[in-house]
């Protein structure tokens, strides 16, 4: 592997996707800045990267953090919508080789049409505003790529999760109750296939496009090639715990019309089959493999929640939606 360095601007970079990428970023050699709002304490940056406190969303606080300064890739994790991509777009197009978006797979075409899910599948989901959103944005940037030259690399992460992660829908609420051996609820009948991704992995086919001349004007997923039935995924995560699942199966539909939330996650992405074909980033990153089977992130994900048991935001108010499924539901 020739590793590529030089410095990166993550707009971000303490989230669950992007907090993998800046540690190994720094780890190969790379010039860390990380710009965000500075507010996260459960994924701090790593020693030797830079930290820079400005709120994206305001009018020109990009510009007026990094001043004059050039960077070989920016990599735009905040942009959700047009609109924020373009404010964001106009302060750091200049400044950089490389503009790196992440949108996300859940934009895919559901329900999904052809299996493996390709680079080329079409961008088209009914269901979830949120992906509607983030293929906008992608039609933004290939036009501007087309027109103008913009050296754009999009990526579509899709599952990634690390130890934070509530992995089941129902925000942390459901991943509770199956850690601690309740019943807990999966959508559907449980045996729709679904792909998960370390972060760590990810950042490894991630870092692996900075820089990158052969990623500019692609797009490309970065998946694991590991699938897993949702009925599968929990009881990894039960017997990581220790404890026995105790599933109860409830529609997709039927969680929607109590929790829009949770519902539009699922139907417009996990109550669908998702195998991605990772032949593209293959090629494009060589080195790319995925090392962490869910197993172990199971383990670390179970480990997490035995030291955090502070209730979170809404919480209390899933435990009353899964409660009345449950109560419809329970066989």
């Amino acid at each position: 592997m020739v590793s590529m360095t030089g410095r990166v601007l993550f707009l971000g970079g303490t989230g669950v996707i992007s907090a993998g990428s800046v540690a190994l970023a720094a780890r190969r050699g790379w010039e860390v800045t990380v710009l965000n709002r500075g507010q996260s304490t459960v994924r701090p940056v790593p020693d030797g990267v830079e930290l820079i406190s400005a709120d994206v969303r305001e009018p020109g606080a990009i510009t007026a953090a990094i001043g004059d300064r050039r960077f070989d890739a920016v990599c735009d994790f905040l942009s959700f919508t047009p609109d924020q991509l373009t404010q964001t777009l106009s302060q750091v197009e200049d400044r950089t080789g490389q503009y790196v978006f992440i949108s996300s797979a859940s934009a895919y075409q559901k329900p999904t049409g052809v299996l493996p899910i390709r680079e080329g599948t079409p961008l088209s989901n009914p269901f979830w505003q949120y992906s509607r959103l983030k293929a906008a944005c992608e039609r933004y940037l290939f036009d501007r790529s087309e027109r103008d030259g913009l050296p754009i690399t999009v990526v579509r992460p899709s599952h990634t999760y690390d130890q934070t992660m509530t992995i089941l829908g129902g925000r942390h609420a459901n991943v509770r109750r199956l850690l601690r051996g309740d019943e807990t609820i999966i959508h559907g009948d449980g045996t729709t296939l679904w792909t998960l991704t370390h972060t760590t992995d990810f950042a490894k086919g991630f870092v692996g496009l900075l820089g990158n001349a052969s990623a500019i004007g692609l797009a490309v997923h970065i998946t694991s090639d590991e699938w897993l039935t949702w009925d599968h995924i929990a009881r990894e995560l039960a017997r990581a715990a220790g404890v026995e699942a105790r599933i109860v199966h409830v529609p997709s539909d039927a969680i929607s019309a109590l929790d829009k939330d949770w519902g539009d996650g699922l139907i417009g992405d996990k109550a669908n089959c998702t195998i991605f074909d990772n032949s593209l980033i293959k090629r494009l990153v060589p080195d790319f493999v995925c090392t962490t089977p869910f197993s172990a992130g199971a383990r670390e994900i179970a480990a997490y929640y035995a030291e955090h048991t502070e209730v979170q935001a809404k919480e209390d108010a899933t435990e009353a939606v899964i409660a009345q499924l449950l109560e419809r539901y329970r066989v």
